[in-house]
């Protein structure tokens, strides 16, 4: 896979969809904080069914902290690891409220210092709520990334940082959202639906459908 490859697949993606983004539903830093960190190894979909009702009485540090932690499953409990993450939010909030006035740090550092957030949120925070050219680094990227051979690695954080070197700088905001995108509808898993590709002549991948 060389540059103008590269290039060229990023270009077909951004024709395709001129303005990716999550498809977690939220309407501030902290909303989308409070989302990702719900959403590991759970559905956007069943995510934005919790958080619904939920940051319509608490999407604040200080109102989630006021609703409590009992209460807070409660409108959780619909997602896996529920108990974990809602113990998270609790102490997230708390260090929110604490030392950082309330607000979401635009710092990676600041970020992975809270309960529940590990790299790739904070990748997905940086992005999305402050427009970083970070790569979060999921299962569906990781997949597409090696299956085409835009970046290939055999840990998340090798394909994270292959991906930071190699994608064009013009395209690196919007990649994380392309690719997740792409490998969740059209590059899935078992079939990937190679015939419906925008990318199709350009991928690598040896076993194509079709």
């Amino acid at each position: 896979m060389n540059k103008t490859k590269r290039t060229e697949i990023f270009t077909r993606l951004r024709e395709q969809n001129p303005h990716p983004t999550t498809e977690l539903n939220f309407k501030n830093e902290f909303e989308l904080l409070i989302a990702v960190i719900l959403s590991a190894q759970a559905t956007d979909v069943s995510v934005n069914k919790a958080t619904k009702p939920l940051f319509k009485i608490a999407n604040t540090p200080e109102k989630i902290l006021k609703l409590g932690e009992t209460k807070l499953k409660s409108y959780v409990k619909t997602i896996g690891l529920y108990n974990t993450k809602a113990k998270n939010i609790i102490k997230t909030c708390r260090l929110l409220v604490n030392e950082h006035n309330g607000q979401v740090p635009e710092d990676r550092a600041a970020l992975e210092a809270l309960p529940g957030v590990g790299r790739k949120t904070a990748n997905v925070v940086l992005n999305t709520a402050f427009g970083h050219p970070t790569i979060a680094v999921d299962t569906h990227i990781y997949r597409v990334s090696n299956r085409t051979g835009i970046a290939p690695g055999k840990t998340v954080l090798e394909v994270e940082k292959r991906l930071l070197r190699l994608v064009p700088e013009e395209f690196k905001r919007d990649a994380h959202h392309w690719l997740i995108l792409h490998g969740r509808y059209t590059c899935i898993a078992r079939s990937p639906k190679c015939l419906d590709c925008t990318i199709y002549d350009l991928c690598e991948y040896k076993s194509k459908t079709g």
